[in-house]
Formats: structure tokens, C-alpha cells, sequence
């Protein structure tokens, strides 16, 4: 069975003012940001690419085969 740590005494907190507060110089500094990217980001094409095209038209395709089988079956 662990116990819990005990709770830090206000009393025995260096630099610690009435009611909480610490004084300006006591806090240390913060800490560094690490801001933008790690990568550059790709540019943007402003086209539709070729595969996309195609495979909208491997899906017609297939659609259309679909459709020419559903009304071969109804005839």
C-alpha cells in the first residue's frame, strides 16, 4: 500500500506572499516555444489530378455496366 505524499506547507514555500501570491522576481522564466512547422508544407495545385479523373471514370464505367446489366435483365 503506497501512501499519498503530504501536502506542501504555505508556511515552508519559499518566496510565497500572504494569501498566495509570489513576488515578481520569483517565478522562473517560462518556458521556450517551439512554433511553426518541422516540414515545409506542400504546395497546393490548383488542378484536379490525373488519377482522380481517373478513377471517376473507372467508377462511370462501372456504374454504366451496372445499368446495361440491370436493363438486360428487365428485357
Amino acid at each position: 500500500m503506497t501512501s499519498t505524499p503530504p501536502e506542501p506547507d504555505p508556511e515552508n514555500t519559499p518566496d510565497l506572499e500572504p494569501g498566495g501570491g509570489v513576488n515578481p522576481g520569483s517565478t522562473p522564466p517560462e518556458a521556450p516555444q517551439t512554433s511553426g512547422l518541422s516540414e515545409p508544407e506542400p504546395s497546393i495545385v490548383k488542378r484536379f489530378p490525373v488519377t482522380g479523373i481517373a478513377a471517376m471514370v473507372a467508377v462511370a464505367l462501372v456504374v454504366l455496366v451496372f445499368v446495361v446489366a440491370a436493363v438486360a435483365i428487365l428485357l
